[in-house]
């Protein structure tokens, strides 16, 4: 069998068995052993023994398990707690405030769980009581609420990065320091729109209760802890006193003393971290095997360089390329898993986006937050029924909340693709180790 047929064979049957049902491992597993089996031989199980030794004893995943391990120990905190609480504070007497508080609580502990998910329950269980209390419109705040989620992955330490980085050869210390910029614009973003439309419509978020000024002073000596851990880990890189993983192990032991000397943090706390990560990671690596010998399949085939050759022979402008790969991931999200689709994707759009001169740095971000984007589109968004089954809202209802803010997020897109310095100019400054 001629090998691009065989490629495009094996991702059909990947998609076909995603579909009904089929764990992600075993779909991405079976589909590439039967097609390789039957394109290259009995042979190419060597290959599969081989490739899940390198890739389980590969270094470069070292600094996953760390960060999974300090986002477990802080969920079992009340760090999100006062970062919310924090942020309401100060922003109660807004129209929308709670909102934009949730909001700026989530980029707080994405600086430190760096996930989606984790990201939205952390704040969520503390802000979704609020809402309710004050009467916002429950579909419009907890879609702010999974749009929100976001940020998780974009600021830095972020799982998906450590994923894309190793996929890409991109060094990881910059790919974090590349998000913190962009991070920070996208929270500004989605926490002024909640103002701006609940001053035109105060029954989507009314006025929240009045705070004095000695309490909302006294609130922001509760979010230490995340400014520490950040400063710790991203400060580290960025002054090239430690490589990624250094500072994922010194993020872990800060994490953990924080934990236990100011959290109360006792063992069975730690012990369902400690097995919440092991799940996590375990779960995630049965993931890699699976897509990386996939990868080997769809990569000896010529798939990647003929939609290349086409590309570049076509004579488009480089941006609208971009423009139409941005489109293409967006509707592929709606469908496939954010790491499968990462995996399938990646080996295939980054020789054409460095072919066209763009910097895979810049192409990172790009890619992270329009793949983040997919987890809040039906009808495979794992955000948006993350947030539908968590908070009770019906999902039409969450679907209409999302809407305003899923279009802040395109054209924060617009911006970070029309401005690439945005993201390059801080780790141009970086020391490097």
């Amino acid at each position: 069998m001629d090998a691009t047929v065989a490629a495009i064979i094996c991702v059909s049957i990947m998609l076909i068995m995603l579909l009904i049902g089929i764990p992600i491992p075993f779909a991405l597993g079976f589909s590439s052993i039967l097609i390789g089996t039957i394109t290259y031989g009995a042979t190419i199980l060597e290959k599969v023994g081989s490739t899940t030794f390198y890739l389980v004893y590969n270094f470069v995943w070292t600094p996953l398990p760390l960060f999974t391990l300090m986002a477990c120990i802080m969920a079992e905190t009340r760090i999100g707690e006062d970062l919310y609480r924090a942020a309401r504070n100060w922003l109660s007497r807004l129209p929308g405030g709670l909102i934009s508080a949730s909001i700026l609580g989530e980029a707080g502990m994405a600086a430190a769980l760096g996930a989606s998910a984790p990201t939205i329950i952390a704040v969520g269980k503390v802000a979704a009581p609020e809402f309710e209390r004050y009467g916002y419109k429950k579909g419009f705040s907890i879609g702010a609420l999974a749009c929100g989620g976001v940020l998780g992955p974009l600021i830095p330490p972020s799982a998906t990065m450590i994923i894309y980085s190793v996929l890409t050869n991109v060094s990881l210390g910059r790919l974090f320091i590349a998000g913190i910029i962009p991070g920070i614009i996208l929270a500004l973003m989605l926490g002024a729109l909640p103002i701006v439309l609940c001053a035109r419509n105060p029954q989507l978020g009314p006025v929240g209760a009045s705070v004095s000024w000695a309490e909302r002073f006294r609130s922001l000596r509760k979010i230490w802890a995340v400014a520490l851990i950040f400063i710790f880990i991203l400060g580290s890189i960025y002054r090239g006193i430690a490589t990624p993983t250094e500072a994922g192990g010194i993020g872990a032991f800060v994490v953990l003393v924080i934990a236990v000397l100011f959290y109360h943090l006792r063992w069975k706390n730690l012990y369902r971290a400690m097995i919440e990560a092991a799940l996590v990671n375990a779960m995630l690596m049965f993931i890699f095997v699976g897509a990386q010998f996939f990868s080997y399949v769809i990569g000896t085939s010529s798939l990647a360089e003929n939609i290349t050759s086409f590309v570049v022979n076509a004579n488009l402008p480089p941006y609208l390329v971009i423009v139409a790969i941005m489109l293409l991931l967006l509707i592929l999200g709606c469908f496939i898993e954010g790491i499968t689709l990462m995996m399938l994707t990646i080996p295939i759009f980054l020789p054409l986006v460095t072919t066209l001169g763009f910097d895979p740095l810049w192409f990172g971000i790009l890619y992270v937050t329009n793949m983040e984007m997919g987890l809040i589109t039906p009808p495979m968004g794992i955000n948006l029924f993350l947030a539908r089954n968590t908070f009770d809202v019906p999902t039409g209802e969450l679907l209409k909340g999302i809407a305003p803010f899923f279009i802040m997020l395109l054209l924060f897109l617009v911006v970070i693709a029309a401005f690439p310095q945005i993201s390059l100019w801080l780790p141009s400054l970086m020391v490097r180790r």
